[in-house]
């Protein structure tokens, strides 16, 4: 056979999508052997083309000496397939590449699938495909289906898909979570009964199912974005729950329905019993804002998603990129990236009998790695045993309200983590004190961990005051931004006053530094994010007298400066600490692990950067996730080495 006529499926299609890129990447088309049924060849030298499984024509996509590629022609040949395959369309109801007519116009590009009813006279799907890197093109699609009357449309990069679907002649685009198979109608689809188990992707990037939303709807429908996404996250989380352990049949009720109006009164009432199942997170009287024909819409987006048992990784993704920005720097709370968190978490080495506290939570970033720490070096996958552990073990306090709903949210996926996670002042016991049924629950639970005092009046005082705590472990990154000008809290503070005086103002963070040494238990340890200047600047040296006095500092790690962007660029360090304990004299000079950041993980815009290998191809993990470019894990295992030659206790 002639060299040009050899199929080169899998040299070129690793040229242009990459090889680690087009095994993870292409989510569409999971299960879908591509080199086998795609036949590319060479044509020309240098040149490649794919047959068209449709016309059987020969259709660019690579020309080696130019490096240009058409990689949406691979992903229209692999709808195709699909289409033909795995919804049972015949090709002799396909069409591609034609013309859309607009009044007596022809516009001047084309469909790129067309999908006829079975009259092959009426368009029935029209599918327009992208490139893997392309976001765009929902706004053409629906020009497509205004034009040809068309009921289904479908946009897709191969990464992801958007089904509009167009009740012909209404003038709004609704949306499926599938296309209906050539023997069913669209009625069918959505009458049909949908159970757990045939959601079994729990890599769905909910990032791009809620920008999908956003763009449909969201952005416009004047509501708080933010709110009622978690709110259907929370209907959804219900469901899925009720689904595994009540429902025969596993059936899940959170979906689309003919009817709008039924499905609002569904997914409302599933939000209903979420808020008294899981209370402390949305009010009773609260309902899903989103009119019916807008909340028909999303649904079909968020429906596919499979939440309980995900990748927590994905589902943290989601939020960073939800939460709003006067939540994220209200006060100078900041999301902490994850690859800093995984680095502290595994530098302080918590146990599965340790207490472990973050006392400004945030959405839980710092517990939620610790609970995979712990199961993956102690509990090996058991569900059941995290479960157990994190019921006692795992503790959070913030007092924002969106970000504490979120952190309920990620460690009720985790792993039922919510039940000692608080929404209170971390900084001020005497809010503590109210009435509120919430304020109860946090006094009766925190007192499970304060301190056992020597003294019983001061043990007495303690429960009152809420100053002392045992806990093992704290791990946290405070709000850095504001000054604490309330006297009735500088009174409680060391560092609200100064030659027996209160002070009039104090930077909010150095409270938070005098506040989670007092939580730690004698021989505890803590990380904890600081600005820079508080270890360098030569005014911050009495906090620094403070800390030998109070804790052995077992490292110092300085981030990045483009770690925190694009939320800020302030010059950020970890440090760790060990606290004395009751019968240990403060060391005088004793070494210090000392290390600063070259690789960040993020561009200087705030964007994360993955590796690549030798190639120019994205580096993935063994869970199919692409790997950021950093240095902190190195930094991570040499802490390890040093802290083992120094013999520390929690690394012996």
């Amino acid at each position: 056979m002639p060299t040009k006529k050899l199929n080169k499926s899998r040299e070129v299609i690793e040229k242009i999508f990459g090889l680690p890129d087009i095994i993870y990447g292409l989510k569409e088309f999971g299960g879908i052997d591509l080199y086998e049924i795609l036949e590319i060849t060479e044509e020309e030298k240098g040149r490649f083309y794919v047959k068209d499984l449709k016309s059987g024509k020969e259709k660019f996509v690579y020309d080696e000496e130019k490096q240009t590629s058409k990689p949406e022609e691979i992903i229209r040949q692999l709808w195709l397939y699909k289409l033909n395959n795995f919804y049972k369309y015949p090709l002799d109801r396909i069409e591609t590449e034609k013309s859309v007519h607009f009044g007596r116009e022809i516009h001047a590009k084309a469909a790129d699938i067309v999908v006829y009813k079975k009259d092959k006279i009426t368009p029935y799907i029209i599918i327009e495909v992208k490139s893997p890197t392309e976001s765009k093109g929902i706004e053409q699609l629906k020009s497509y289906l205004s034009s040809e009357g068309s009921e289904i449309g479908v946009w897709s990069n191969g990464i992801k898909r958007i089904i509009l679907y167009r009740p012909y002649p209404k003038e709004f685009e609704d949306t499926l979570p599938d296309l209906p198979s050539a023997d069913k109608t669209i009625d069918d689809l959505l009458e049909a009964k949908k159970t757990l188990f045939e959601y079994t992707d729990t890599k769905v990037d909910l990032k791009e199912i809620i920008k999908s939303m956003e763009e449909l709807v969201l952005a416009n429908a004047g509501v708080d974005v933010f709110n009622e996404v978690f709110k259907l996250i929370y209907a959804k989380l219900y469901d899925e729950n009720e689904a595994k352990i009540s429902r025969e049949g596993n059936e899940i009720l959170f979906r689309k329905y003919k009817d709008p109006n039924r499905t609002y009164e569904v997914i409302n009432d599933l939000f209903k019993h979420a808020i008294k199942k899981w209370p402390s997170v949305f009010y009773e009287q609260e309902n899903i804002r989103l009119s019916p024909e807008h909340l028909s819409i999303v649904v079909g987006e968020l429906e596919k998603a499979r939440l309980f048992g995900s990748d927590l990784s994905i589902i943290d993704e989601a939020f960073e990129y939800l939460i709003p920005e006067v939540a994220k720097s209200k006060k100078g709370q900041y999301f902490t990236p994850r690859h800093a968190i995984s680095m502290a978490v595994k530098m302080l080495n918590p146990k599965p009998n340790e207490y472990v506290i973050d006392p400004a939570a945030g959405s839980g970033g710092f517990l939620i790695n610790t609970m995979y720490w712990v199961r993956n070096n102690h509990f090996h996958e058991s569900d059941e045993a995290m479960k157990e552990y994190v019921k006692e073990y795992i503790w959070g306090i913030d007092f924002a309200e969106e970000i504490s709903k979120v952190s309920r949210a990620l460690m009720l996926i985790a792993g039922d983590g919510r039940s000692h996670m608080f929404r209170i002042n971390t900084l001020d016991p005497r809010e503590w004190q109210g009435e509120d049924q919430d304020l109860l629950n946090a006094r009766a639970e925190l007192k499970k961990r304060l301190l056992n005092l020597e003294n019983s009046v001061e043990n007495i005082d303690n429960q009152k005051t809420f100053h002392y705590f045992n806990f093992d472990v704290l791990l946290t990154n405070p709000p850095f931004a504001g000054e604490i000008k309330d006297q009735g809290i500088l009174r409680q503070y060391f560092f609200g006053k100064k030659n027996s005086r209160l002070v009039n103002k104090i930077e909010r963070h150095i409270l938070f530094i005098e506040r989670t040494l007092d939580m730690l238990r004698p021989g505890g340890k803590m990380a904890i994010v600081l600005p820079q200047g508080v270890l360098n600047n030569t005014n911050m040296e009495y906090v620094r007298h403070y800390l030998f006095d109070k804790a052995r500092i077992l490292a110092v790690v300085g981030l990045h400066g483009n770690t925190f962007k694009p939320h800020t660029g302030t010059k950020t360090s970890v440090l760790f600490l060990q606290k004395w304990s009751e019968k240990e004299k403060p060391l005088k000079d004793y070494p210090i692990f000392m290390a600063v950041s070259k690789k960040s993980g993020k561009d200087n815009s705030g964007d994360y950067v993955y590796k690549k290998d030798a190639n120019g191809n994205h580096v993935h993990d063994t869970k199919g996730r692409k790997v950021l470019d950093h240095d902190l894990d190195e930094i991570a295992e040499e802490f390890i080495k040093f802290a083992k030659e120094q013999k520390f206790n929690f690394w012996k």
